[in-house]
C-alpha cells in the first residue's frame, strides 16, 4: 500500500496541476449520439414534416423508425402547393390581377417513408399548425389539381416551342429530344 501524498507539493515530486486530484478526460458523448436513425429518437410522437425526394411533402406524427431511418408517419396528410399564373385566373378577373398560391391535404393515413428518400424534417409547430402557409390560401383539392395541370401543360407547350425555336436557329431537329420514350 502506497502511503498518502503531500497535496502541498512537499512530497519530492512535481505540484498537483488541480487540488481536487488528478486531471479527468474529455466527458464522453453516448454513442447513439452519433448515428443519424438516433437522431430521431426526441422526434418521436411528434408532428413532423417531411420533404421527400421526389418533391412530395408529408405532414404526420411519427411513430416509429429503424437504424435506416425509415419511418412510420400516422395521420399522415400529402399537401400541394399551386401558383396559378394570372393568365389562368378565372375569366371574370382582370389580367393584371396577382397569381393566387393556393394549397390543399389530401388524407393519406399511415404512410411508411423509406429513409433513403427523406430529403428533410422538421418539427410543426402547433401553435401554427392550423394556420394556412404564409401566403397561401386553403383551395378546394380539385381546383388545385386543375390549376396543377393546366401549369404543367402550359410550361410542355412553352418547351416545345423553345425547342422548335432552338432547332430552326441551330438548323437541327430538337423535338423530342428531352423526352424520354418507351
Amino acid at each position: 500500500m502506497e502511503p498518502p501524498q503531500d497535496p502541498s507539493g512537499g512530497g519530492g515530486g512535481p505540484p498537483p496541476v488541480f487540488a481536487g486530484g488528478p486531471p479527468q478526460g474529455a466527458p464522453q458523448l453516448p454513442p447513439q449520439m452519433f448515428t443519424t436513425a438516433a437522431q430521431l429518437l426526441d422526434l418521436t410522437d411528434k408532428k413532423l414534416l417531411l420533404v421527400l425526394r421526389d418533391g412530395r411533402k408529408l405532414h404526420g406524427v411519427l411513430r416509429t423508425w429503424d437504424q435506416f431511418a425509415n419511418l412510420v408517419l400516422t395521420e399522415t396528410r400529402e399537401r400541394y402547393f399551386c401558383t396559378s399564373p394570372s393568365s389562368f385566373s378565372s375569366p371574370e378577373s382582370s389580367s393584371n390581377d396577382a397569381p393566387r398560391k393556393l394549397y390543399c391535404d389530401v388524407p393519406r393515413g399511415t404512410y411508411l417513408v423509406r429513409g433513403e428518400n427523406v430529403l428533410l424534417i422538421g418539427e410543426v409547430d402547433l401553435d401554427q399548425d392550423d394556420e394556412p402557409p404564409p401566403g397561401y390560401e386553403e383551395g378546394d383539392v380539385e381546383e388545385v389539381f386543375r390549376l396543377q395541370r393546366e401549369v404543367e401543360q402550359e410550361r410542355k407547350r412553352r418547351d416545345k416551342v423553345k425547342g422548335r425555336r432552338a432547332g430552326e436557329l441551330w438548323g437541327g431537329e430538337l423535338e423530342g429530344s428531352g423526352e424520354v420514350l418507351f
